[in-house]
């Protein structure tokens, strides 16, 4: 991060506002509004802010000078004067007082963000000076998100903490209480002004124990790109208290957790396992036993060659609440970014995935009846086994002129595409250094993905 966002408590504190203009007004209402007392140093005052000053504040229609700096808890420098903002920055760093200079962020400690405000709650969005016009785009899009009256159920939730407090003994069970308490009806009541509702909800929920059981979320994390995470995998992943995630979940998507949540790597790469598929399976049991709300996070989709139903058969003979949330799987991902079809009424009716690794040496399955032109064939987990899978194509039936692609890091800044077919794809694939996810596709649709490759194509790189 450029910055690390704060949240200041000017109450009582007084900040020194060096410009009385139109601009320095705009940065006094913010201040106002947080309750700060204001000391204004400028020749002129503009009727705006002039309206803003309260009898605590002070104004002193004269120059800046360096006692003015004394006692101030920051100071909002917004003058045209160029050289007095250098003046001012040098002075407030050498009594490490945070200062803001309007539009010149390399004398800024500290800037304004872009503020939603739905006190108490508020919340800061900063482009780091790069792009406010940004930062205040997104501000309008949250705006639209947070019911305005959002306020009253954090009020409502505090006004909760003492009892709480009182009635649970440990931070995790009080956490547990209200991350239920305002995904609940109760929290629909307050926003609809039936705080009684919501209160005698409240008082139910202390006493029963339905929080504090454990549960597992099984969560498709997708090829890669956070973007494509949904909604529900998002909220749950947020509200884990340990994550368990595997080599295919980018780091990306692995941010988007809790930051006090735990996170155990469990992955696998090829044919060398971190840890045991058994022992990831007890590990997802003990920890929902312990009443900890668990994610495991897996690449593409749980169900489509992920072993999320291994993982799961265990909880279901224990009776461990969980709950399993599709991800994008990293056929339909992989294709979509590399701008290749996965069907095509002129290429392909139809499309199969399946496993290429090999096992002890030994394929895991025939592509016997694999031969078919008009399919479109996914193999996963298959680079390590790319000689043995095109030679059973071939003797399947395939021409050898079949287009096929290799596809890394799918959807990620870093993916890589090489074409060719599968007479020539064993060659070219030696001559490259794979260090990410690879899938591979073969088929007809191959041929569209130069005329319809979209993602990163000015520096996508496609080997033909």
């Amino acid at each position: 991060m450029d910055y690390l966002p704060l949240a200041f408590n000017l109450r009582d504190s007084e900040v020194l506002l060096v410009g009385a203009g139109p601009v320095a007004a705009r940065k006094a209402t913010l201040l106002k509004r947080a309750s700060a007392t204001l000391c204004v140093v400028a020749p002129d005052i503009c009727s705006e802010l002039q309206t803003l000053l309260t009898p605590e504040d002070r104004y002193f229609q004269r120059k800046v000078k360096a006692s003015d700096l004394e006692g101030k808890r920051l100071i909002v420098a917004a003058t045209s004067d160029h050289e007095v903002h250098i003046w001012l920055a040098a002075e407030a760093n050498e009594r490490n007082i945070p200062i803001n200079v309007v539009d010149e962020p390399e004398l800024c400690s500290f800037i304004f963000p872009a503020i939603v405000d739905r006190n108490p709650i508020i919340i800061g969005i900063s482009s780091s000076g790069k792009s406010p016009v940004l930062a205040r785009l997104l501000r309008k899009r949250l705006e639209a998100w947070l019911p305005t009256n959002y306020g009253l159920l954090a009020r409502f939730v505090g006004s909760l903490r003492d009892r709480v407090k009182a009635a649970l003994a440990t931070e995790s069970e009080r956490r547990l209480y209200y991350e239920t308490l305002v995904e609940s009806e109760a929290a629909e009541a307050v926003l609809n002004g039936n705080t009684e509702t919501a209160k005698r909800f409240a008082s139910d929920l202390l006493v029963s124990s339905d929080y504090h059981r454990g549960d597992v979320a099984l969560i498709g994390a997708g090829p890669g790109d956070p973007d494509l995470l949904t909604f529900k995998a998002l909220r749950l992943l947020q509200r884990a208290d340990v994550v368990l995630y595997d080599r295919l979940v980018s780091q990306e998507v692995l941010d988007l957790a809790r930051r006090d949540a735990q996170r155990i790597y469990v992955g696998k790469q090829r044919d060398k396992h971190a840890v045991a598929q058994s022992d990831i399976n007890h590990t997802l049991l003990e920890l929902a036993q312990q009443g900890l709300k668990v994610v495991r996070l897996k690449g593409g989709d749980p169900f489509i060659f992920g072993r999320g139903g291994e993982e799961l058969e265990l909880l279901a003979e224990h009776d461990v609440p969980f709950q399993v949330v599709p991800g994008i799987t990293s056929a339909a991902g992989a294709a979509s970014y590399a701008g290749i079809p996965l069907t095509h009424r002129d290429y392909a009716q139809s499309v199969r995935f399946v496993p290429g690794y090999l096992k002890q040496d030994t394929p895991v399955l025939t592509l016997e009846d694999c031969g078919s032109a008009d399919e479109t064939l996914v193999v996963y987990m298959g680079l390590k086994a790319l000689d043995s899978v095109v030679t059973r194509l071939l003797d399947a039936g395939r021409e050898p002129t079949t287009p096929i692609a290799l596809i890394q890091n799918a959807t990620l800044p870093t993916q890589l595409i090489l074409i060719g077919t599968l007479e020539d794809i064993v060659s070219k694939a030696e001559q490259q250094s794979w260090d990410g996810p690879t899938l591979i596709l073969v088929g007809q649709v191959i041929k569209l993905h130069q005329k319809l490759s979209w993602y990163n194509r000015p520096t996508l790189e496609v080997i033909t």
